[in-house]
């Protein structure tokens, strides 16, 4: 591919759902949330069209960055929870007691709308694993919203 990509329009595009499918995998961090979508936009641009898929690279690197920013941060450091409009406010709770590979499998295949494939390229884990992770995460979301949630 020998054409540039154009970024701003990938930003506007993709952007806004990167962001808070990696605000919900970090449980809410805004930091988190930030800093890896940055770094993310920031890795891509610099591959410029070297960069086949700019919106599955973007999920991976993001998701990877988080992942890492996430395991050298104190998980129980102060709360930076996102405030939300009140009916968000138990789901956004219970998404953050779930793992990351739940929290992460859950938003993107029912709020990005993504095939487990895609997920799971995007994850950088097998498909059964994805299944695994939206089986046990939506479980839990049952177990803690109350069955008529899911």
């Amino acid at each position: 591919m020998d054409e540039a990509h154009d970024f701003e329009a990938i930003w506007r595009e993709h952007g806004p759902a990167l962001w808070r499918a990696i605000l919900v995998y970090a449980g809410g961090r805004r930091d988190v949330a930030d800093d890896s979508v940055a770094e993310a936009f920031a890795r891509v641009m610099e591959r410029g069209s070297s960069v086949r898929d700019p919106k599955g690279y973007l999920y991976r690197v993001a998701f990877r960055i988080a992942a890492s920013d996430l395991r050298e941060r104190n998980p129980v450091a102060e709360d930076r929870a996102v405030t939300d409009p009140e009916p968000l406010v138990d789901l956004f709770a219970a998404m953050r007691i779930l793992s990351p590979a739940q929290r992460a499998a859950v938003f993107l295949h029912y709020r990005a709308d993504l095939p487990i494939r895609e997920i799971a390229r995007i994850l950088d884990v097998s498909r059964p694993a994805v299944r695994v992770s939206l089986m046990r995460g939506r479980r839990r979301l049952a177990e803690l919203l109350g069955d008529e949630e899911f």
